[in-house]
């Protein structure tokens, strides 16, 4: 059983709000999307990307397309993720080139398919994924970005890519080019796991430390994504803020509830 919510804010300095999310808890179907571009047409590319992804998945079976090309590493459920993310590109791309208003618009997208205990993951760009299990988070997803390729190369240091200016420079995103390289990944799920999706308005402005710490003492994921957003325009808000978080509960009765009290303890 998932337990899912989420929530999405101008924060303090924005005119308006780039970011999109879209979530269908009978699916599984957790997606976020932080737009770019002048004029509203970053919210018009996170738009294009959520709802292609969601009118992929709310087809019949076999009806849409596979879009590039299967990743023998992941299941086929993970692989049609990803075909959904290039078909969300492709949409993008055709309406960037095809109005002079929304040329160079583009968009990042986290996304994630949990059916039963195993979970999907694909995205572009450095929108977030994250698990958080008995006291650890754990990120999940590379950042598509120069400061993240810096410090992969250990030019610069974790912190000093906090502080740089040019740590919003993506070296990937939806929309840019015809083709984009979705990266796909899968795990398992235990019961008590939280899956946090974000835009860098949370991850920018919270450290890993303060989100775990909501995470674990927030009675609900709907609190849990109330104080996120709060936390993040209380840092600054300097940009749109989108947190989708879903819990899993996979245990019933006596076993269950010995699990939950265990775990609890664990996270203590």
């Amino acid at each position: 059983m998932l337990r899912i919510a989420a929530r999405t804010d101008q924060g303090r300095i924005r005119h308006n709000n780039e970011d999109n999310f879209y979530v269908r808890e009978d699916r599984g179907l957790l997606v976020v999307a932080d737009g770019m571009g002048g004029h509203a047409s970053g919210e018009v590319a996170s738009r294009l990307a959520v709802d292609v992804i969601r009118d992929y998945f709310d087809d019949a079976e076999g009806e849409k397309p596979f879009v590039g090309d299967f990743d023998d590493r992941c299941q086929e459920t993970t692989n049609r993720l990803g075909a959904a993310i290039r078909l969300a590109n492709m949409a993008i791309h055709e309406a960037a080139q095809g109005n002079p208003k929304y040329a160079g618009m583009g968009t990042t997208v986290a996304a994630v398919l949990i059916q039963g205990n195993r979970m999907g993951i694909a995205h572009v760009g450095d929108s977030r994924v994250y698990l958080a299990r008995a006291g650890d988070l754990s990120q999940l997803t590379d950042d598509h970005s120069l400061v993240a390729e810096q410090v992969k190369r250990e030019l610069i240091s974790p912190e000093e890519a906090l502080a740089a200016e040019n740590r919003n420079i993506l070296t990937r995103a939806l929309g840019i080019v015809p083709e984009v390289k979705v990266d796909l990944g899968e795990m398992t799920l235990a019961d008590g796991d939280r899956v946090l999706l974000c835009s860098d308005g949370l991850s920018t402005m919270v450290t890993d430390e303060d989100m775990l710490a909501v995470l674990e003492q927030a009675a609900d994921v709907e609190a849990a994504c109330e104080t996120l957003v709060q936390m993040a325009n209380d840092h600054g808000g300097r940009d749109n803020v989108t947190v989708v978080l879903a819990e899993i509960r996979q245990r019933r009765g006596l076993v269950g509830s010995l699990w939950s009290i265990l775990t609890s303890w664990f996270r203590r």
